[in-house]
């Protein structure tokens, strides 16, 4: 078998790549929505993503795929490291340029290795440390990998750093009455105030899908799209051009656009995207300052949308302890470290460790302060 690093995804056959990967479940983990992010420069040299992508091949027929990346920054990442960069460079090393598996601004889990077997994916794995040691580079990082790739990562001894991430999970839910009646009385009375409070606003939600979603549909998601960077005096992550990938390929990515409408204008509007069961938010944005209008239309529509399409699950991104009090459960999240070298091997080690308990800790916080009452809750 042979292994290659690609510096664009455009040079490995998409035909090829959608031949491996037909039981992927990740919208964000195909071929359209990675050459999306590469051919309108989101990810990029320029932006500090340098795609270098290993695959295998075998009689000249591509078996195995890894997403990979030399970053030379941890921006768009959300596991957060620069401390780990700092003591290095303080010893008079260079952390950067980093190995990173992970799908560009995408804090959802899914896949990260990809081949025929568990035997193509062990070597991918050992052709990673290899070029690792050919490019003296010092650290491999994957991010928000699935239960599968963990434990092939964990069989490695790959160094595992615990997060929370927060979650809906839909019990057979009729209706958005019905969700409701999972909470304390309290807690019902303060969603449907938000709620209240939105629609008090005159402000009315039209959804959109997928191929339906128009270039002007876009332009105006891209507006408030980038209002939210402004407001934190950011550069946006994703360029323009990326959208209108995204649009060429709209039945594998399965984008949703939810726009909040105010005297016919679209004054804010949230992105998703989805799989078989579940609904990734992503990116949001408004140009109104309406209270509540960022829980309506970020959460509490795609909560709407679930229980009307029968997705078990909404994953509306990472972080955010306000997430709690509209249903949304902590869960587990975990990314993988691989260091060159064993005195930073050691250190970061236990470095996870001690963090580890404090975030199994923040977990246990986050469970006792949940308004879901105690016989609908999730047992850990």
């Amino acid at each position: 078998m042979k292994s290659d690093i690609q510096s664009s995804i455009e040079h490995i056959s998409k035909k090829d790549f959608v031949k491996i990967s037909g039981d992927i479940k990740s919208p964000f983990m195909q071929y359209s929505f990675l050459h999306a992010l590469e051919k309108s420069k989101s990810a990029s040299l320029d932006s500090g993503w340098e795609p270098c992508h290993l695959t295998k091949e075998q009689e000249g027929e591509l078996v195995g795929f890894i997403p990979m990346y030399k970053k030379y920054n941890s921006g768009g990442e959300f596991v957060f490291d620069h401390s780990w960069a700092h003591a290095l460079e303080q010893a008079g090393r260079k952390y950067y340029p980093k190995l990173l598996t992970a799908v560009p601004f995408t804090p959802c889990k899914g896949e990260r290795i990809i081949g025929d077997n568990k035997t193509i994916k062990n070597n991918l794995i050992n052709d990673v440390k290899d070029y690792m040691q050919v490019e003296n580079i010092e650290s491999w990082h994957i991010l928000f990998p699935d239960s599968e790739t963990s434990l092939l990562l964990k069989e490695h001894d790959l160094i595992e750093r615990y997060g929370c991430r927060f979650t809906w999970n839909n019990r057979g839910f009729k209706s958005f009455s019905d969700f409701l009646d999972i909470f304390t009385a309290r807690q019902r009375k303060t969603i449907k105030a938000e709620r209240k409070k939105v629609a008090d606003a005159k402000v009315s939600f039209k959804i959109i899908e997928n191929e339906d979603i128009s270039s002007n549909d876009w332009d105006i998601f891209y507006k408030l799209y980038c209002q939210t960077y402004v407001d934190r005096w950011q550069r946006p992550y994703l360029e323009r051009e990326f959208f209108n990938q995204i649009t060429k390929e709209s039945k594998s990515s399965k984008p949703i656009l939810f726009f909040a409408i105010q005297n016919e204008e679209v004054i804010g509007g949230s992105l998703c995207f989805k799989n078989a069961d579940t609904l990734f938010g992503r990116h949001w944005g408004s140009i109104k300052n309406i209270d509540c209008l960022h829980f309506e239309t970020c959460y509490y529509q795609g909560i709407e949308y679930c229980i009307k399409n029968n997705l078990h699950y909404f994953d509306p991104g990472i972080q955010g302890e306000h997430k709690i009090r509209r249903g949304f459960e902590p869960e587990l999240c975990s990314s993988f470290h691989h260091f060159l070298k064993d005195d930073l091997r050691d250190a970061i080690s236990v470095f996870c460790s001690k963090e580890r308990k404090s975030i199994m800790q923040y977990k246990k916080s986050c469970e006792e302060y949940t308004p879901i009452k105690k016989e609908y809750r999730i047992k850990s």
